[in-house]
């Protein structure tokens, strides 16, 4: 068994030590990696910098999810106390009953054990993940893009001395290895149980083909809001706005915007005017109909290839609609079946489109933006699933769990 090996092996052993540590002392745990982080910002920012330096050839998203800012270090440790503090997700009894047999049964939440999670440009999230497998008690192995390893391996040097200081065996690995190596590793159920990526399409399906872990995964935010005939286009306005303009670059910012025909040609002119105002080279990718209306006459062509797009750009698909149907019929196509929303203020349309939508997350009157488990109000998590087995949507605390059944008895043995 060679070092590697004996390392990975003992992320199970951390697991089960995790889940003997009571509620204070994860908190004091979580508290020490907050306080790590900060005391050690410097250290994490000169190691961010050098990233960005090294790695210019970045297009726009993958720099805007590799940058680090003090703020946003600060908001990180913040966040990490906000875990802390969440009510204890571990050894609680779900739900319990006598059986016929006069035997007590309960069901109490356990960790699910080792995680195995392969992300890029994102240092932020080695926080995240971390923090949120320690409080539910799983003991996780990080591997990060090659854009971000410096930025990484700080990070997770700041979240090792809190450890140390905590005198607790380090639950939490970083995984400073190629490609290949990771393929292999894709192939240890026997090491993780389950596999989270976070990234592009190419990371995700990449995964998937050679994982024989189970994975929680996303496959692409092909994100759409639908304006309806009887939206107010103020409010309507605001969010698409909000919905591309505030993060291009998240899985949960809007690429596709599909509006009713009986108030397009207004709102499209308001929304190309305001789009404009402040971000010149933004691009639109339209269907003909839209393609009529004078502020898009110079746009490109929308065609499937579009609409099957995830940008995470500065650019916007838009398709003129005849009716709801038509827009759920486009949904149902394209739909990666993340995050959709209605703008209307007809109740029976966005009930209608609540429930026929198949998506994650199905919004009315809101940004898609909002998918995100610190907005969940779960404190962070640990990526976003469009799986329709044991989690979905904006994973927190409660998908880093499984369950086991204890039963009491007094000497019952089954007829």
């Amino acid at each position: 068994m060679n070092s590697q090996e004996k390392i990975l092996r003992s992320l199970r052993k951390a697991s089960k030590t995790l889940a003997l540590l009571n509620e204070n002392e994860k908190t004091a745990l979580l508290y020490a990696i907050a306080n790590a982080l900060i005391s050690q910002k410097d250290e994490i920012l000169n190691a961010n910098e050098l990233d960005l330096q090294t790695n210019k050839n970045l297009n726009f998203a993958m720099r805007q999810r590799l940058k680090l800012t003090p703020a946003l270090l600060e908001n990180l440790a913040s966040n990490t106390r906000k875990i802390a503090n969440l009510p204890e997700i571990i050894n609680v009894i779900q739900k319990g009953y006598k059986a016929p047999s006069g035997i007590d049964i309960a069901r109490i939440s356990v960790p699910i054990g080792v995680i195995l999670a392969i992300y890029e440009s994102r240092p932020d999230v080695s926080v995240q993940i971390a923090s949120l497998c320690i409080k539910s008690a799983n003991a996780c192995a990080l591997k990060g893009g090659k854009e971000a390893r410096n930025t990484n391996l700080a990070i997770i040097n700041a979240i090792n001395t809190a450890f140390k200081e905590q005198n607790i065996a380090s639950s939490v690995l970083y995984l400073d290895i190629n490609r290949d190596e990771i393929t292999k590793l894709l192939a240890r159920d026997d090491l993780f149980d389950l596999v989270v990526p976070r990234g592009g399409y190419e990371l995700i399906k990449s995964v998937s083909e050679h994982s024989k872990i189970p994975v929680l995964k996303h496959d692409k935010g092909l994100c759409h809001i639908f304006v309806d005939e009887k939206a107010d286009l103020d409010k309507a306005l605001k969010i698409v706005l909000n919905a591309k303009l505030s993060h291009p670059a998240a899985c949960n910012a809007v690429e596709t915007l599909l509006i009713h025909s009986s108030v397009a040609d207004l709102f499209l002119s308001r929304l190309h005017c305001e789009i404009l105002k402040s971000k010149k080279d933004f691009e639109f990718f339209v269907c003909d109909k839209t393609a009529k209306i004078p502020a898009f006459t110079n746009a490109k062509k929308a065609d499937d290839k579009a609409f099957s797009t995830e940008y995470n750009e500065l650019k916007l698909n838009i398709k003129i609609v005849t009716s709801l149907n038509e827009a759920l019929e486009h949904i149902e196509r394209f739909g990666s079946g993340h995050s959709e929303a209605i703008i209307s203020e007809d109740y029976s349309a966005c009930q209608r489109f609540l429930c026929a939508v198949d998506a994650a997350c199905v919004y009315a009157n809101a940004s898609t933006r909002f998918s995100d488990g610190g907005e969940f109000g779960f404190g962070g998590e640990i990526g976003i699933s469009t799986n329709r087995l044991h989690a979905r949507g904006p994973v927190g605390l409660e998908g880093l769990c499984s369950y086991k059944y204890i039963i009491y008895g007094q000497g019952q043995i089954r007829e």
